[in-house]
Order: C-alpha cells, then structure tokens, then sequence
C-alpha cells in the first residue's frame, strides 16, 4: 500500500531533492511564509564536497566538512527535512516517490541530486578504483593508501614492497591534481618518521591524464606550473596516458603505441562523473532526453521542457552559460543555481515574472601541496603562496557553519606548521 506523507496546510509546497549546494542554497534562500519547503535526502548531513580529498588523504575528519542538515536549516521555521531516498517521479500529479512505497506531494520541484564517479562503461573498476563523491569514498581511499604503506612495512621481497609503495590517481582535473598532491604530502613529511622497514619517501605516485596537459579548464601557464610544483612533492605526471584495465593489483596504462602494467597499492579513480540515476527517472517522467554525461536538459530558467514547475539545478542539469558552453559540475554554479531558483519560486509566488539564469563566473582554484595552488579569477591567473592562501580563505567561507570553519581552520593550522595529518585512521571504508 503506498503512503502519502501528509501536508500540513494549504501553503504552495516546494519539495527539494537533494541537499548538496544547490539544494540547500535554495532551502535557505525560500524564506516567505506562505512557502513550505521539504527538503529530502537520503543523508542525514550536507557534504563539502570541495575538501572530500582531505578526508580521504587523512588531513581532515569526515565531520569537519559535513554538518547535519536539520542543524542547518533549524532557524528556518518554513522548511522541513525528511530523511527519505527518491526511486522516481510523478510530474503529472505531481508526487516524489520514495523508497518504501511512500509518496510526496508538491506544487514545485526543484531536483539537485548531484553526480555519481563515472567508469565510462567499465564499471567493474570501481571495486579496485574507488572514486571520491562520499564520506565512505573518502575513508575507502584512506584505508587503502594506509594499508599499502603497512604491507610495505611486512613485505621482505623488494619488488613487491616497491609496488605496495606506487599510487596511482587517474584523472587530472582539480581533484586528480590535489589528491596527488596531498600523497606527495603524506609520503614524504606526514609518515616520514612513522615506520622502521621502509622509507615512505620512496613511494611513487602517478598522477594520469588521458590528455596532453592538466587542469584543461585552466589557463596553460597554470596547468604547467601544477605539474612543476607536483613534480616538486614527488608526483609524476604522465599526460597523453590512458587506462585500458584496473584490477586488484595495479593498471595497464596506454600511451600511443606502448602498453605498460604498474603494480600499485591503491589506484584512485578522479577521471569522471555523470548525473546521479534520479536524472534519468527525471528525464524519463518528463519525456525529455539526457546528454552524455546522463544530465537533464533545461530552459534558461532551469526548468524542463513542458514541465514548468519542476527545476534541475548542478551536476543533474545540462544547462549552458552565456558563451554557449556547458556549464561546469563545480559548487559554485549549483549555488548560485539554488539561490536564482529560490527567487524565481519566489517571485512566481507574488505574481512576477523573473528572468533567464545568468552564471557569474569568477574563477577557478585547485590546490596541489602546502603553500602550492593555482587560481585563475578571469581578470587575473596566478599561483603560489599567494593562491593558496586565497583558496584556503574562500573554501573557509564556502563551509555551510561556522563551527566547521573554525574546527577547519584549526587542523590547517596544525597541519601547516607540524605537516601531521591527525586523521589517519584506517577503517573498513565501503
């Protein structure tokens, strides 16, 4: 028998999906009383995905980049949050289906599942390449990269100790790029002293990227001084490389004509990502039909075609910018979606009209070791201590409470002038 969670009252109800970015941007940005706001998510917290990378390379607690989301949004008196997984999507009469048989009914829908890792039909990889978009990615891939250091510790044969010692990151894009280099980090300050039969200094990491440089997103001159600052920490940089098989014990990489096995401890997959399974249950309910990356086409105004009340905002939409192009899966843009969506439901409400989404681009940042980042803002690109210090300040402000940023900037702090990563824990991951 199917459930239907019941309304309170009569206000025009707006259920959002997804409590990432966009969704809790837009939850928080819906403050009119007439307007009840359910927000559902099949986690109990909102996840800072920007700094998943230090969780998972030991620099910070899960906790400290993640904050639940009724704490969040208590002084919102309109909201509520449901602790719920959608399964699909009823746009004709308009109900959320749940897992449990239950439903939910709304007057505008406003979907922001965000994105899951992508193995570009090799899926079988993921068990030896986890990628990073979880709390229980990141404590995987921790666990794997401290278990390779402990069975270097054991291992009596060179070889095999060796290839214990080699990490591979496939993928890179900004998360490729600071997870590499936070390993640079670990192997050779974190553990330098930690252990009696290695030397954690001779790990060898391998960052790969399937084209001819890194961070293509980013101005070339940026890309070039990320691969020497890389390269400074110990990370090889391996561009024009492909993966053509992942298993328990390493990769195959191609490059050109040449074929080459690496027996590795942990390989990490930071290569891709497409739209969250809702966005095909979307696309499906609505009668539209997804891009490559399995993204839910939408109007200017972010809604879908012949589905004017229902939005798709951040990693789920295919929406383009003002130049034409797609716009990118970053925290950003599905912020600045969730709070344009929260004025156009606003404004619908009082009977006005709002104009098409416009994203203000102002810049991009990836971070590769300690006092090493790169940023490029549009009207000025640099790197060094200087963008560091700026992605360190602009992250802070991003984190959703001001405890995290406070408990954030404490570990910085330590870690910076002790280069200890206090969250080594190894647990069961996955």
């Amino acid at each position: 028998m199917v459930k239907m969670l019941p309304r309170s009252d009569d206000r025009h109800r707006v259920v959002i999906v997804g409590g990432g970015f966009g969704g809790l941007y837009a939850a928080k940005a819906l403050r009119d009383p007439g307007i009840e706001v359910v927000l559902v998510d099949r986690r109990n917290f909102h996840l800072f995905q920007p700094l998943l990378y230090q969780a998972a390379t030991g620099g910070l607690s899960p906790a400290d980049i993640a904050h639940p989301l009724r704490s969040v949004l208590k002084r919102r008196r309109n909201v509520d949050v449901l602790l719920g997984e959608v399964v699909d999507f009823d746009v004709v009469d308009r109900r959320v289906l749940l897992l449990g048989e239950s439903e939910l009914e709304y007057d505008t829908l406003l979907v922001a599942a965000g994105a899951v890792n992508h193995y570009f039909g090799h899926a079988d990889w993921e068990k030896h390449a986890p990628g990073l978009k979880s709390v229980e990615d990141a404590t995987d891939i921790r666990s794997r990269v401290l278990l390779a250091f402990e069975a270097a510790e054991r291992e009596p044969d060179p070889a095999r100790r060796a290839a214990h010692l080699t990490f591979i990151v496939v993928g890179g894009g900004p998360t490729g790029v600071e997870l590499a280099g936070a390993l640079g980090e670990i192997a050779n300050h974190t553990l330098k002293n930690d252990f009696r039969s290695i030397r954690p200094s001779d790990a060898k990491i391998l960052l790969v990227e399937g084209a001819d440089r890194l961070l293509l997103a980013y101005k070339p001159r940026l890309a070039e001084r990320a691969a020497r600052d890389l390269a400074a920490i110990g990370v090889t940089v391996r561009t024009s490389t492909l993966v053509d098989a992942i298993d328990a014990t390493g990769a195959t990489l191609r490059s050109g004509e040449s074929i080459e096995r690496v027996e590795a401890g942990a390989v990490i997959w930071a290569a891709g990502v497409r739209a969250s399974p809702l966005a095909e249950a979307l696309a499906r309910a609505t009668g539209v039909t997804p891009d490559r990356q399995g993204r839910v086409p939408v109007e200017v105004d972010l809604t879908v075609a012949g589905a004017p009340n229902v939005f798709v905002i951040g990693d789920m939409a295919a929406c383009k910018g003002q130049d034409g192009k797609p716009l990118p899966g970053v925290a950003p843009v599905a912020i600045q979606q969730g709070d344009y969506v929260a004025r156009t439901i606003a404004a619908r409400f009082r009977g006005d009209a709002a104009g098409p989404f416009r994203y203000r681009d102002r810049g991009s940042m990836a971070t590769i070791g300690r006092s090493r980042a790169v940023a490029d803002l549009g009207f000025i690109a640099y790197g060094g201590f200087a963008a560091w210090v700026t992605w360190l300040f602009i992250h802070l402000m991003y984190l959703v409470e001001f405890e995290n940023r406070v408990l954030v900037l404490f570990q910085w702090s330590w870690n910076y002038f002790t280069w200890n990563r206090g969250a080594r824990l190894i647990t069961n991951g996955k």
